[in-house]
Parts: C-alpha cells; sequence; structure tokens
C-alpha cells in the first residue's frame, strides 16, 4: 500500500511562466486538499513575472519549494528537471491554470492503490469557463497521428463519467510513477511544449506501461493560459512535434500502412489554417519537423529496438477510425 503520511509520497510539479494569476489560485487549491501529504515543487521557467524571493512564505501550509531556471527551457525540459528533484514516488504534473477540487489528489492516491497494474493516471478535466462542459477525459491517440482529449466540449454530466483505461494522460492534470517516467527518459526536451505528454504516454506504452483515467480525480482548467488557444506557437508545436512523435513511436509494419493516412490528415489541415491565416506557422511545422528527422529516427531505433510489446497491442489503444479526425475538428470548433 501507498504510505500516504509520508511527505515523499507524491511531487506536485508546476511550471510557472506567464502564469502568475493562475498560479496564485492554483496553489490556494492546493492548500484544501483533503490529503496534504505532498511536497509543491515550482519551476520558475524564467518568466517573465517572475516568482517574488518571498513568495514561498506567503504558504507555510505548503511544503513548498522554488527552482529557478535562467532561460525558458520549454514546458518539457522544465518538468524533467522538476521530476528528477522530486522526492516522491509519485510525480503529478499540474498545469497553473487547473484548479483541482479538494479531494482530487486523495483520488488520485486512492486509484494507484486499487490498480498497481498502472504506472500513469489521467485526471477528470472540466472548462473552468464553460463548466457544464468537459475539457478531456485523457488524451486519445488516432493512427494518422492526431491526438486529442478523450471527450472534449461533450457534457460533463454525461461523459467521461467511468473509469477507464485510455491511451496516455494529459500532462495538464497527470500523475506517474517517478522510476518509469525516468526509465523511460521523461518528456523528450526536443519538443520543448506540446504534444510532448502524447509521445511520452506513446513510449510508456511501448515500455509495457499503461494509464488509467480517474474520473472522481477533477480539476477545473482554463487552458492555453500562457501561450493562447489557436496561436501561432501553438499551431508550429504542436503540429511539427506531432509529426516527430508519429515518425519516432509508430512501431513496424503499421507506420508504412498509417503513413498515407498520416500525409492526407497533414494536408488537410495544413490547408485549413492556411485559409485561418496561419499558413506561416504551419507550413515552418512542417519543415522543421522534416529538417529534425534525421535525429528523431535516431531516437526511433532505440525505442524500436527496446519494445516490451508485441506491435499489435498498441493498436487495441488506439482510435482507428478513418473519420474520427475530422470529427474531432468538427466538435473542437463547435462552440469557437
Amino acid at each position: 500500500m501507498l504510505d500516504v503520511t509520508n511527505l515523499s509520497t507524491i511531487s506536485i510539479i508546476i511550471i510557472a511562466w506567464k502564469n502568475g494569476p493562475y498560479l496564485v489560485r492554483c496553489l490556494d487549491r492546493l492548500l484544501i486538499q483533503s490529503n496534504n501529504s505532498f511536497e509543491v515543487i515550482i519551476i520558475d521557467n524564467n518568466s517573465a513575472d517572475s516568482l517574488r524571493q518571498d513568495f514561498v512564505a506567503n504558504y507555510p501550509g505548503l511544503d513548498l519549494s522554488i527552482s529557478r531556471i535562467g532561460n525558458n527551457l520549454g514546458f518539457a525540459a522544465a518538468n524533467n528537471i522538476g521530476a528528477k528533484i522530486a522526492r516522491g514516488k509519485w510525480i503529478v504534473l499540474l498545469n497553473a491554470d487547473a484548479y483541482p477540487e479538494p479531494d482530487w489528489l486523495a483520488n488520485l492516491l486512492r486509484a494507484a492503490e486499487q490498480n498497481p497494474e498502472y504506472s500513469a493516471f489521467s485526471s477528470r478535466q472540466i472548462q473552468y469557463h464553460s463548466k457544464h462542459l468537459l475539457d478531456g477525459a485523457g488524451d486519445a491517440y488516432h493512427v494518422s497521428g492526431l491526438a486529442w482529449r478523450n471527450n472534449y466540449n461533450l457534457p460533463a454530466d454525461s461523459n467521461g463519467i467511468e473509469q477507464r483505461e485510455i491511451f496516455s494522460p494529459c500532462a495538464a492534470a497527470a500523475m506517474y510513477s517517478r522510476e518509469e517516467f525516468l526509465k523511460t527518459g521523461g518528456f523528450d526536451e526536443d519538443y520543448f511544449s506540446y504534444f510532448e505528454d502524447v509521445d511520452l504516454g506513446f513510449r510508456l506504452r511501448l515500455n509495457g506501461a499503461k494509464c488509467l483515467y480517474v474520473p472522481d480525480a477533477v480539476v477545473h482548467h482554463v487552458g492555453s493560459a500562457s501561450t493562447g488557444k489557436r496561436s501561432d506557437f501553438s499551431v508550429y508545436y504542436g503540429y511539427r512535434n506531432l509529426i516527430w512523435t508519429f515518425f519516432k513511436d509508430m512501431p513496424s509494419p503499421w507506420i508504412w500502412l498509417f503513413l498515407p493516412l498520416h500525409i492526407a490528415t497533414l494536408l488537410f489541415f495544413s490547408i485549413y489554417l492556411t485559409l485561418r491565416g496561419q499558413g506561416k506557422a504551419i507550413w515552418k511545422a512542417i519543415f522543421d519537423a522534416i529538417r529534425g528527422l534525421p535525429k528523431m529516427l535516431e531516437k526511433r531505433k532505440t525505442i524500436q529496438q527496446n519494445l516490451k510489446i508485441k506491435p499489435g497491442e498498441i493498436l487495441k489503444f488506439m482510435s482507428t477510425g478513418m473519420f474520427e479526425p475530422f470529427q474531432e475538428f468538427i466538435k473542437r470548433n463547435r462552440s469557437s
């Protein structure tokens, strides 16, 4: 059983970067957790609103520390730093704009105790500004290379209410075995930001690990508080890293079977984004992804040589419907 009386059982890692007001509210929510056996590690990613030296003193009720980085290394590298200095058996990644309900952490720990065969756990995310809608129930990965949050934009009272195995957790509010996180290499720091959680989830699965969605571990998520929704930043990093993930992680023979679908789907969304006025961002993402492919293919060799599951097993946890990416696209833009 988990030793929930030990502060080192769990380490919560939060990245500070242009999110000062959100961070304060997030920490206030951690103060009222029903299970308070955790440490909080803030990685100050050289934010423009850098935390004052006396910030820790404002939260005497938390086992809180701040690690300051001289440069903005990105979400992936900053979380890796946090994972290495964490004392916990479990690490929890929490976005500053994700506000947990009082039993959130206790329910994640309970799920881990009751399901020891799982190494990663995903929270139930509800849209902060539209509380009747889900922001996600973990991540889905499609054979085309696209990924999305399960049940996004669907009514929260009737969707995402059952505990189940999913492809991977959304890192806005996710818990990982620290041992598995580090053994798998953590986030790919070349990604900088976006899609790093899907890539990590893919590699964990290839190593034989599993992910559980925990519906009673609830956070209310603002979303894209630092980078902005539909920003060129999110388009560039999201699509560049999407391409890298497909070529790094998709095992043979599936990479060859689904490559035409991958290219066709990218072409569709590239045309759409160009017509929306973001052509520069999407085409730069594609060109830079191609330029970075030699490095990613070198990483692929190591990943694929160390598979712990048969290639056929991975398909059981992927989305395979031909029109699913477009259905998700319509759903995501329905209320925009």
